[in-house]
């Protein structure tokens, strides 16, 4: 699966994430270019602060493997993973994270923080940004001003 085709499933994922009042995010972990795990934010709809889509996701694929170590998977994200994400993602050694929009407000891996490339940690995880940007900016665009009438 390109990186095109698996953005287009956290995007479709995400979308869910709306119905419950969560920010539309979606994850998914691919293993040899297959699905693991596919899950969109949950926080509003479990009252749970760490129930970012990244974080369901990578537990999800961890259960599936039977291993916390996700060595060969890569996590893509429609939203650049926060420090909680990312670090979730280094702790599982994760091989490389594929984002579509950038967070310049709380994001991990570039644009605020880079903790996905820094060598005082005990791994590094392979970045690749800007993944359908424009779909991934409307969606969430389209869920703030929706908000903000509330």
């Amino acid at each position: 699966m390109t990186d095109d085709e698996s953005m287009a499933m956290a995007l479709e994922i995400g979308q869910k994430a709306q119905g419950h009042g969560d920010v539309p995010v979606g994850a998914v972990v691919l293993v040899d270019g297959a699905v693991v795990a596919a899950r969109h934010n949950e926080r509003e709809l479990t009252a749970d602060p760490t129930a970012h889509a990244e974080l369901l996701a990578l537990r999800d694929a961890a259960a599936s493997r039977g291993d916390w170590r996700l060595v060969d998977a890569t996590l893509v994200v429609t939203l650049e993973p926060c420090t909680m994400c990312a670090g979730a993602a280094l702790a599982a050694r994760v091989k490389r994270i594929v984002f579509g929009a950038p967070d310049p407000k709380a994001g991990a891996c570039g644009s605020l923080y880079n903790l996905c490339a820094d060598p005082r940690l005990n791994h590094e995880i392979e970045v690749t940004a800007g993944v359908r940007r424009d779909e991934v900016a409307a969606l969430l665009s389209t869920f703030f001003a929706s908000q903000r009438g509330r």
